[in-house]
């Protein structure tokens, strides 16, 4: 067969399969909107919310269904939604949901540097409500909800999530390449040259807390997001910032580890300095070369 009839023939196949995923969307979405009920959840940042209120001052809403952080792929997903979560999030309010607790949400999200929210389901029928719960198997997928004016949620349509779907960019450009997309191990760290992941949290002290707090959110813009028992933590472009009075104006960048004793254990021996101790496997560290930071073990 020539090239130019092979060609040819991968033309007529790709035009083919966007006609039946064009056909696929509109069965889908021809299928009866069902109500359901106002599930309660757990944010990552230990405060409670309910289905309605994830819609933000969006009519739509975006669930996605992740196994949580033991599934390496659903990591790789959850990554690319990161990614174009400003666009999505533009046009709809848009959530991961896993069965992890919200600790563990917390600290994983900070070392992927994820900004989308994230709810716990622990306790929750809502995954296996939605269909993506096997018994004790959570199943990877996203289900999609409109909420009218009287605030009634209704789910509007669903798709399983797997190798070689629409929502991951990655699997069809490794389909491009000679080795194929059959070999592909997905990584859970960011940063595999050292223990130390860096977050997207940043701790500002300020000896001018009420000044600083006005200076953050109305002169740059920061959003503010919660407050906290000492402090107040904003966000701005996927990068946290807690805001906390201090005797001395500073920041801090964070890192989180797997190993805490160990990560630690390196840095006393280079030179590093003790600043304050949060908790047993949470520290304020001085480097000696000016860097300042925060460490913490990743809940497990």
């Amino acid at each position: 067969m020539s090239t130019s009839h092979l060609l040819s023939q991968i033309e007529l196949l790709q035009n083919e399969i966007l006609e039946k995923k064009r056909q696929l969307t509109e069965l889908k979405m021809s299928v009866p909107e069902s109500l359901v009920q106002n599930y309660e959840f757990t944010t990552s940042i230990h405060q409670q919310t309910t289905l309605g209120e994830l819609f933000g001052n969006k009519n739509e809403l975006i669930v996605i269904h992740n196994m949580g952080k033991g599934c390496s792929y659903c990591t790789m997903w959850a990554d690319g939604f990161n990614g174009v979560f400003h666009h999505l999030n533009a046009k709809a309010g848009f959530v991961v949901a896993s069965p992890d607790t919200p600790e563990v949400q917390e600290d994983f999200a900070a070392s992927r540097k994820w900004q989308f929210p994230m709810v716990s389901t622990q306790g929750s029928t809502f995954t296996k409500d939605m269909g993506f719960q096997n018994g004790k198997q959570h199943l990877p997928g996203v289900s999609t909800f409109r909420k009218d004016n009287e605030g009634n949620i209704y789910l509007i349509a669903q798709s399983p999530l797997g190798p070689g779907d629409d929502f991951c960019v990655t699997w069809p450009l490794f389909d491009l390449l000679p080795s194929g997309s059959n070999d592909v191990v997905a990584k859970q760290k960011l940063n595999n040259r050292s223990p130390f992941q860096l977050t997207n949290n940043i701790a500002v002290g300020v000896t001018d807390y009420p000044n600083a707090l006005e200076f953050y959110e109305h002169v740059l813009g920061m959003k503010k997001v919660q407050t906290l028992e000492k402090g107040t933590k904003f966000s701005m472009s996927g990068t946290n910032f807690f805001v906390e009075e201090s005797s001395e104006n500073s920041s801090f960048f964070e890192f989180a580890v797997e190993d805490f004793e160990t990560a630690l254990d390196v840095l006393l021996k280079h030179g590093c300095v003790i600043k304050k101790e949060y908790a047993k496997k949470s520290v304020m560290i001085d480097d000696p070369y000016g860097m300042k930071f925060h460490m913490f073990e990743i809940e497990k």
